[in-house]
């Protein structure tokens, strides 16, 4: 076993702030000198990044690869879960889909994955002077120990310390530390060497008795409070959950609307267009009515595209969507949401569900077929109405061909990308990441009536990172962090 300092950020629950913790200690490290390596043994997320190394993993890690100087590569998150419907996800290890699973399937699988896991962290570890390593959900999922590879099971198997994180915005932090503290077993709760307080926000000398009491009832040593970054906003979400809180922010005069599908996936693609100031960008949730007065509807990518087309049906946004198109408006399709508009979608090999095929849109004249490899590629393309050079990447299962391919949005390479109705307002293609380009996006925003604006999207991320590791440095104990790390050599 590799012996490279690390340190393992578990939290009392989901969403405390374990993946902007780490990214941004990611950067903090950095910026001393070290050579710094995160890592997630599971994750749960739509959000996928395609690695430099041809796979995937879940976009926070390829967040902070980012914040620590890095490419994101497979070996940061071994195994990826993607939600396809509230029972069962697609798995995916070391960035390849190896199936779909049920619960009850996956938590037999589960205690098979962990040697995985184990070669990506050490051979990760031997690149590294310092991994910081993220857990998922809570530290005390005791009903989940046996066979765990996500929090105290690997933090086990790697012999990895831990700090437990608390959100004190979500209320109750004191009683989810000391709770945690109390339901972990002996041996579990020996490995966790401190805690730390996120999201706080007013005057941090009027938590000082709260840390005391957390200190004296669990023995953990105290390394800091991180008050309130309202920054994290700028930066890629992992979870949808976080999207209808960063959504909807008034004042750009391009107004844009985005379908909250059930299973929306790769929703990154929104952020650029959500901090553009020209933009007011709104996540419609399921069934609200789409306005009569935007600019543009856009159909986002899906982790299941016949079951979210029957939910996009079912809530009337067939019928608003396609009066906004008899108005003169513009729709756009990405990946799934591409899929969407064609004549057909048809899943003969049951890739997302039972076999079977769906009615689309008909706004574009193709067809899809789900089905064969995942294609995963980060590719370079060309818009041609602006001629812009974009870089993207594809991350999706089928073909989708028909005679309004020939108008194509794109050509990446020698090959034709995408479709267009012969008005050019209806589109769609399965570029994600194309908006991050800021000539594109401001090209394409000009058609909508969008003046120039001066803003920078990945100026704007690398910034981002700046001020929260300054803000992490500035509030917690770094310095006792890294001892924690060292422990473990």
């Amino acid at each position: 076993m590799n012996r490279t300092p690390a340190i393992m950020f578990q939290g009392t629950g989901s969403n405390v702030g374990k993946s902007l913790i780490v990214a941004g200690l990611c950067r903090a490290f950095a910026r001393r000198g070290l050579s710094v390596a995160p890592f997630k043994p599971q994750n749960m997320s739509n959000n996928a990044a395609v690695t430099a190394d041809g796979g995937e993993i879940g976009r926070a890690q390829a967040l902070q690869a980012r914040a620590a100087g890095r490419e994101p590569i497979v070996d940061m998150n071994p195994v990826l879960l993607k939600p396809e419907s509230d029972t069962g996800s697609q798995v995916v290890v070391q960035g390849r889909r190896i199936g779909s699973y049920k619960g009850r399937a996956y938590t037999a699988l589960k205690p098979t994955l962990m040697p995985a896991v184990l070669e990506s962290f050490d051979r990760l570890a031997a690149t590294a002077d310092l991994v910081l390593v993220e857990g998922a959900g809570s530290a005390a999922e005791v009903n989940l120990r046996a066979g765990d590879i996500a929090n105290m099971g690997f933090a086990e198997a790697a012999d990895t310390p831990v700090v437990v994180i608390g959100d004190i915005d979500r209320g109750g932090v004191i009683a989810t530390l000391v709770g945690a503290h109390a339901l972990l077993p002996a041996s579990d709760r020996e490995r966790v060497k401190g805690f730390l307080i996120n999201r706080f926000r007013g005057d941090l000398s009027m938590f000082d008795e709260g840390m005391r009491i957390i200190e004296q009832h669990t023995l953990w040593r105290p390394l800091g409070i991180a008050p309130w970054f309202a920054d994290a906003a700028k930066l890629p979400a992992e979870d949808s959950a976080d999207l209808a809180s960063r959504a909807g922010r008034p004042g750009g005069p391009v107004r844009i609307v985005a379908l909250a599908l059930p299973r929306i996936a790769n929703f990154d693609d929104l952020d650029p267009l959500r901090l553009e100031p020209e933009v007011s960008l709104d996540l419609l949730p399921l069934g609200a009515p789409i306005p009569a007065d935007v600019d543009l509807v856009l159909i986002p990518g899906s982790k299941a595209t016949i079951a979210d087309l029957a939910a996009l049906r079912g809530c009337g946004w067939e019928e608003d969507i396609k009066a906004h198109v008899r108005r003169g408006g513009r729709v756009l399709g990405l990946c799934g949401g591409y899929q969407m508009l064609g004549r057909s979608v048809s899943d003969p090999e049951g890739v997302e569900g039972a076999p079977g095929s769906s009615r689309g849109l008909g706004l574009l004249d193709v067809e899809t077929t789900l089905g064969g490899d995942k294609r995963l590629a980060r590719v370079s393309g060309r818009h041609r109405g602006s001629g812009e050079v974009v870089d993207a990447y594809e991350i999706h299962m089928g073909r989708t061909d028909g005679p309004d391919a020939a108008r194509a949005p794109f050509d990446v390479g020698d090959r034709p990308e995408g479709a267009a109705d012969a008005s050019g307002r209806v589109s769609g293609c399965y570029l994600h990441g194309v908006f991050a380009q800021d000539g594109f996006r401001r090209a394409f925003l000009a058609e909508l009536g969008a003046r120039r604006s001066g803003f920078a999207y990945e100026a704007t991320i690398e910034a981002t990172l700046d001020r929260l590791a300054d803000h992490l440095e500035a509030h917690l104990d770094v310095d006792g962090l890294l001892a924690v790390a060292n422990s473990r050599v």
